[in-house]
């Protein structure tokens, strides 16, 4: 019996966070012990001596919180993998804790009556951002599903702006009880209970059950758009279609994207029950539809889009040693194209359309194109579509198209009508996925001339404006075109003057900085 009359302190948290089971309790954190973690990382996190930005941007920006994940990860080494494996739990506590800061850092505002009442609280969206590489479309699959993932694409489509519910307000139509049910955030609706639980008096007839009736007007909102994400076409395999993706985005991400943006986003991997799935899912209860909700946007700027941006000391210095050369320009024409023998003035020409030249803004708004636009003319079998597939697997951003095979709205942009909504929305084109890249377009010559008026806005002001089916907007496309084509007749005929040969108008000549004419000369002992 020795022992029995020690003090022992039992201590217990239960009462006030309910937990279920202690083995849950000692492993994760209670949400208690998280949200105090999250308000202290935004109150006190500095990046220098008193320097604490999280509470300065909040002070200034009220609505949103940019967190970057590493300083998340300096701060707590806990947080970040909570948020990465349960992101749709800790996100609302994460800006429920943002909010709560707000409220303790603003000044008490005056009342009407004329006293000093403390501020209402107010939401805060959490946007998240990290420097991790993002995975690749194909790679998502069930074991993301409501983790948090990064992935990049290109925006292909974004829809209008929709209000979504965050919280229904139902009132009971037998009673005139009323009730809030919380919405799931993304493309998910609320559930709505059946019976309403309202005791009957003695003589009162009881609630039928589904009683309750949507009031729309007492509803609280949020803004919504989706968007649709295709993967970057340098990423696709050859001979494959892209993949795309749908994204939701809310609050203060809306409308900030606009069709044919490239960029990186980190969302929840979500599902949702599609609405008119197909008659082969038709009973199928367990399939669901993936999306993305978004939570953090970065749209990727053209000097990164181009590859990478950070070399290693050697190659900075592989770099400068190359410039100080005095042949740079003849060592890097030697390099295009290597196994086509001749044609010296087309490489020199294909060099500089790869390069590009520089894009001049003049003071008065006016814009100068600095891409460069080449047209090969010439004999068949004189190695023009070798250059235009050399110029496609070297540029880091390029679309290949046939002349015969693509049509004004599949080189510009398209007015595509969503099946599930009913509205029309905007898909771009060759020319808007290869903004800041080259378009080669091969038999120039044979396409519709509809087709190819289509093109001429985008060869020199470098933006394609839509005005069809209520939408009107204007894309950017700021590419080089390769093109090249055949003289009407098959061959270069000699009897003829240049402009017969050429049977192009001149309006599209005109966009043309180069022209070649490349002739297969007949020569027996050249050709031997």
């Amino acid at each position: 019996m020795s022992g029995w009359d020690e003090g022992a302190v039992y201590y217990s948290d239960q009462a006030q966070f309910p937990e279920s089971g202690s083995d849950a309790a000692a492993a994760t954190p209670s949400r208690y012990t998280i949200l105090r973690k999250f308000k202290e990382f935004i109150r006190n996190f500095e990046t220098e001596k008193n320097v604490f930005p999280y509470r300065e941007s909040l002070v200034n920006n009220p609505k949103s919180l940019l967190v970057h994940l590493e300083d998340l990860l300096a701060f707590d080494a806990e947080l970040p993998s909570l948020l990465r494996s349960s992101p749709s739990d800790h996100l609302p506590l994460f800006e429920t804790a943002a909010a709560e800061v707000l409220q303790s850092l603003r000044l008490k505002e005056q009342a009407e009556s004329g006293e000093m009442k403390e501020p209402e609280t107010r939401e805060v969206q959490i946007l998240l951002s990290s420097k991790e590489d993002p995975v690749s479309m194909r790679m998502l699959g069930a074991q993301y599903i409501s983790k948090l993932i990064k992935i990049g694409g290109i925006t292909i489509s974004a829809s209008r702006v929709k209000a979504k519910a965050t919280y229904v307000s139902l009132v009971c139509k037998n009673c005139q009880s009323t009730k809030e049910v919380p919405c799931r955030p993304g493309l998910g609706g609320a559930i709505v209970p059946r019976s309403c639980d309202h005791v009957p008096q003695p003589g009162e007839e009881p609630c039928p059950i589904d009683p309750w009736i949507v009031v729309p007007d007492k509803s609280k909102y949020v803004d919504q758009q989706t968007l649709k994400l295709q993967e970057n076409p340098e990423d696709v395999p050859t001979g494959e279609l892209p993949r795309n993706m749908l994204l939701s985005v809310d609050r203060h991400l809306v409308q900030r994207i606009v069709p044919g943006t490239r960029l990186t986003i980190i969302g929840i991997y979500s599902i949702f029950q599609a609405a008119n799935s197909s008659t082969s899912h038709r009973g199928a209860v367990a399939i669901r539809q993936p999306y993305i909700r978004v939570v953090g946007i970065e749209e990727v700027n053209e000097a990164s889009s181009r590859g990478h941006a950070a070399f290693t000391i050697e190659e900075v210095e592989e770099f400068k040693k190359f410039a100080s050369r005095t042949d740079t320009y003849e060592v890097i024409c030697s390099k295009i194209a290597p196994s086509i023998f001749g044609e010296e003035n087309v490489k020199k020409a294909v060099a500089c359309l790869l390069f590009g030249g520089s894009r001049k803004n003049l003071p008065d708004g006016v814009k100068l194109r600095g891409d460069i636009n080449v047209l090969l003319l010439g004999d068949p079998s004189t190695a023009k579509s070798q250059f235009l597939k050399f110029v496609e697997k070297t540029a880091p951003v390029a679309v290949y198209t046939s002349g015969k095979g693509s049509s004004a709205a599949g080189l510009t942009a398209s007015v595509v009508r969503d099946n599930s909504t009913r509205e029309f929305y905007l898909e771009g084109g060759a020319m808007v996925l290869a903004d800041g890249g080259v378009v080669c377009i091969d038999e120039f010559d044979k396409m519709r001339p509809e087709d190819r008026v289509a093109i001429h806005e985008a060869m020199e002001q470098q933006t394609i404006s839509i005005a069809k089916a209520g939408i009107t907007t204007v894309l950017n496309s700021r590419t080089s075109v390769l093109a090249a084509a055949n003289p009407p007749s098959g061959r270069y005929d000699d009897l003829k003057t240049a402009q017969e040969n050429i049977d192009l108008q001149t309006t599209i000549l005109s966009r043309f900085d180069l022209i070649f004419i490349v002739k297969d000369k007949r020569d027996y002992g050249r050709d031997k």
